[in-house]
């Protein structure tokens, strides 16, 4: 109890949006494109490394697509499908890959979204990671739902994140001036999960976010800019956020909603959605 009054205390203490420090680039060289995405994935809304399939990346589209997750390589090419049976793409927004019952490792889809405030309760749903099958869509029936509903209200989120280090599995949400920070402890409640309000931070149109594979760094988005945080000494990740973060360069995208980790923490991916004729590039910031 006394940790997570800490942050609170430090994380709402700000109003506004202070000025940050900028990295100017010492930290990730200037991101390089690597791959333009077909045009079945032009409605990207997240990202996430695949640790059964070290080297690939999870995507998905959001809001009325179909319930597919989309492996994909460091080019942007889609190695495989998988379909998610009996779910709804009601508003996907993002995934992430942590270990889950049996030591397994596990992919976590957000149907996080909600633009305009309608839905009380939003959805997680957890499957098995999947082995890549070349080229082939590969259906699962075996998916477990988590209902969500946040303690302070109906709230658009876009940002699911999961430490790999405790599991827990953190949301952040979008619109407000200052954004609230929520977290579920692992092992999560077997019905409706009601994560923890840890806070807010001073950023506004938070739409990604990602834990670094060694639970050490983290990294948010808005649309203009991508803050990074680096741990030092033992905190948790709540506490980390309570720190000031720096500001990345960042190779603007039009409408850029997903961003993750490489599996080895030696740089990060962006991917946005296509909102024009031309359809959108992965990017990789890597580390110096």
């Amino acid at each position: 109890m006394r940790l997570t009054m800490v942050v609170l205390v430090v994380l709402t203490a700000c109003s506004g949006r202070p000025s940050f420090k900028e990295d100017n680039g010492s930290t990730f060289l200037r991101p390089r494109k690597t791959g333009q995405v077909s045009k079945r994935l032009e409605e990207a809304s997240g990202l996430a490394a695949s640790q059964t399939n070290p080297g690939l990346l999870w995507t998905l589209n959001d809001s009325g697509n179909p319930a597919e997750l989309y492996l994909i390589d460091s080019t942007a090419h889609i190695r495989m499908t998988v379909t998610l049976q009996g779910i709804k793409n009601r508003d996907w927004e993002d995934l992430a890959v942590g270990t889950g019952p049996d030591n397994k490792k596990y992919v976590y889809v957000g149907d996080i979204g909600d633009n305009i405030g309608l839905y009380r309760y939003k959805y997680i749903y957890r499957l098995e990671e999947p082995m890549l099958a070349e080229g082939k869509v590969q259906p699962v029936s075996a998916v477990k739902t988590f209902v969500v509903e946040l303690p302070d209200g109906i709230r658009d989120c876009e940002t699911m994140m999961i430490d790999p280090v405790t599991q827990d599995l953190y949301l952040v949400s979008k619109r407000e001036t200052n954004v609230h920070v929520y977290r579920e402890p692992y092992p999560y409640a077997a019905d409706t999960l009601r994560p923890q309000a840890i806070g807010t931070l001073p950023l506004t149109q938070v739409v990604a976010g990602s834990i670094s594979p060694d639970g050490k760094e983290v990294l948010l988005k808005d649309y203009d800019d991508i803050y990074y945080w680096k741990m030092t000494g033992e905190k948790s990740i709540g506490e980390l956020l309570a720190t000031p973060p720096v500001t990345l360069l960042y190779d603007h995208e039009k409408q850029g909603e997903a961003m993750c980790w490489k599996y080895n923490s030696k740089g990060f991916y962006t991917l946005s959605e296509s909102p024009d004729v031309a359809l959108a590039y992965l990017r990789y910031y890597r580390k110096r």
